[in-house]
């Protein structure tokens, strides 16, 4: 089942969230399944709510008939023009808090992922709110290294190393210091892509599935 084109009053007062919604159809009444947070990138900001699904989570739970079986829900909201996740976080928090709310959702089982923009977006979430995320998976982006020591959650990070956008040197100060608090951080560096290193995350590896496994 799939639920787009939305927008979510949440209780920050605030631009409302547009976000696409998706869960497996049979869902029971009392099932709590997992749910995977999908952050998109800076070219896919705006009020079309479409543009989300050009990419990673959104593209094939909304697209690809395979991924309909995994029982997990999904959730990706879109950003206004001319902003960023982080001028976003209470907002987000409340939009995924809402909808745990209203739908068959553990919330213990709650992972966070994105793109880019939303890369940073993913590492700044899981520094502010470092209790409420199960497992985090930031794709080319980069935060502030100094707060990682909030980050006690399993996490997968992936970047091009010949990225041009974000320089790889943004997601390995993360990842260091992580490793130096001692958290569980895997690092996987495409040497011979650029920016776009997430069709191949997402599409090539079991990142879906150990993002809800």
């Amino acid at each position: 089942m799939v639920t787009y084109n939305k927008t979510e009053k949440t209780n920050v007062e605030t631009t409302p969230l547009n976000y696409i919604l998706t869960c497996p159809e049979d869902v029971k009444k009392g099932e709590k399944l997992p749910l995977i947070v999908f952050l998109h990138g800076a070219g896919e900001r705006g009020d079309d709510v479409n543009a989300v699904k050009i990419y990673c989570v959104p593209k094939l739970f909304v697209g690809d008939q395979s991924y309909h079986g995994l029982r997990a829900y999904t959730l990706s909201p879109q950003c206004p023009h001319n902003t960023t996740w982080i001028d976003y976080k209470k907002e987000l928090m409340a939009l995924i808090d809402s909808v745990i709310e209203n739908n068959e959702i553990d919330a213990a089982r709650v992972s966070l992922c994105g793109i880019s923009m939303g890369g940073f977006g993913t590492w700044e979430m899981a520094m502010t709110y470092s209790d409420r995320f199960y497992k985090i998976a930031p794709l080319c982006g980069g935060g502030m290294n100094w707060r990682a020591w909030s980050l006690k959650m399993p996490i997968r990070v992936y970047h091009g190393g010949r990225d041009d956008v974000v320089p790889l040197c943004q997601s390995e100060a993360m990842v260091n210091a992580v490793k130096a608090q001692g958290g569980q951080v895997e690092f996987t560096v495409y040497d011979d892509l650029s920016h776009n290193c997430w069709d191949r995350a997402f599409e090539e590896t079991d990142l879906i599935e150990w993002l809800i496994s």
